[in-house]
C-alpha cells in the first residue's frame, strides 16, 4: 500500500512570510503542533509550536516575525508513492509522528500522520513505530 492511499490530502501550509502570529492562532484553532510551509506548492520548511517558542520569542522576535524566521529548513518528509511499511520505518527511526508526503516534482500534497498509518497496516507496525517514536533517544549520552 502507497502512502497516496492513506494521507490527508487537504494538508493546511503558511508562506515563508505569513506572522508567526497567524500562525500560532492557526494551530491553536485547528489544533496543530506544526505546519508545512511551502512557496508556490514546494515545501520549503516547518514551523512547531516549539520553533515559535525558541527561535522566535525566545530571541526577542516581535510578532511580525515570518515563518521563514522561525521555521526548521531541513524538513523529513515522504514521496506519495512510499509504501507505508517504509515510510512506518522511517518515522520509528526519526522519531517523529508526522511527515508532510510530496510527489517526485517535491510539490507538498498531502501530510500523513501516525494515526492515518495505523488506521491503513493495522496495529502492529504502527504500534512498534509508535514505541520507537517514543523512546529518548540515548545516543547523545554516548
Amino acid at each position: 500500500m502507497q502512502i497516496s492511499e492513506v494521507m490527508t490530502e487537504r494538508v493546511r501550509y503558511v508562506a515563508p512570510e505569513t506572522r508567526i502570529t497567524e500562525i500560532a492562532q492557526e494551530m491553536r484553532d485547528n489544533d496543530f503542533g506544526s505546519v508545512p510551509v511551502a512557496d508556490n506548492e514546494q515545501l520549503v520548511g516547518m514551523v512547531t509550536d516549539r520553533d515559535i517558542v525558541v527561535r522566535g520569542i525566545a530571541q526577542g522576535l516581535d510578532t511580525n516575525a515570518t515563518a521563514r524566521q522561525v521555521m526548521s529548513p531541513n524538513v523529513l518528509y515522504c514521496f506519495d508513492d512510499d509504501s507505508v511499511e517504509d515510510v512506518l520505518k522511517n518515522m520509528g527511526a526519526n522519531q517523529v509522528r508526522r511527515l508532510p508526503v510530496v510527489n517526485r516534482a517535491k510539490r507538498l500534497v498531502g501530510v500523513v500522520s501516525l494515526g492515518d498509518l495505523s488506521l491503513a497496516s493495522g496495529q502492529s507496525p504502527a504500534g512498534g513505530a509508535l514505541k520507537k517514536i517514543s523512546e529518548p533517544d540515548n545516543s547523545q549520552d554516548e
